[in-house]
């Protein structure tokens, strides 16, 4: 084998170790977020609620771009773990903040009206955006 096959193959382990350690992240911010939010937002998506499913989306993508940051500039597992969990309880926050500025945000989202899920969705992914161009650690 050339020696440049063997030097991406050499860097296999840690893409593992980094890839299923941002999987498990990702599960523990949907854990978290549903546990947050006073709607369940799988059960929402099932019923076909676009509102929610965009709220959810955006929170998702929110969470994943800091992720992403946090595994390129980590130099260790545990230093992403660190960083990625600071994405998390950013993302959390954001929910919590714009649920207090929009009244009733969760009772909007839960019947389906989009606007509300737009700007949950927006918020998310706006505050995922500077969280990860934040990470220059």
């Amino acid at each position: 084998m050339p020696d440049s096959i063997l030097a991406s193959v050499a860097g296999l382990p840690a893409f593992l170790s980094f890839f299923v350690l941002a999987i498990l992240l990702v599960l523990l911010f949907c854990r978290f977020y549903s546990w947050v939010t006073p709607h369940d937002e799988l059960a929402l998506i099932r019923a076909n609620n676009p509102a929610a499913a965009i709220a959810f989306v955006g929170a998702l993508i929110g969470f994943a771009l800091p992720l992403a940051s946090a595994i390129e500039h980590s130099v260790s597992l545990a230093d992403c773990a660190i960083w990625g969990a600071f994405a998390l309880i950013i993302q959390i926050g954001t929910f919590v903040a714009v649920r207090l500025t929009v009244r009733q945000l969760p009772q909007r989202i839960s019947e389906g009206e989009i606007a509300s899920g737009i700007l949950a969705a927006g918020a998310s992914i706006a505050v995922g955006l500077v969280n990860a161009a934040s990470m220059t650690f």
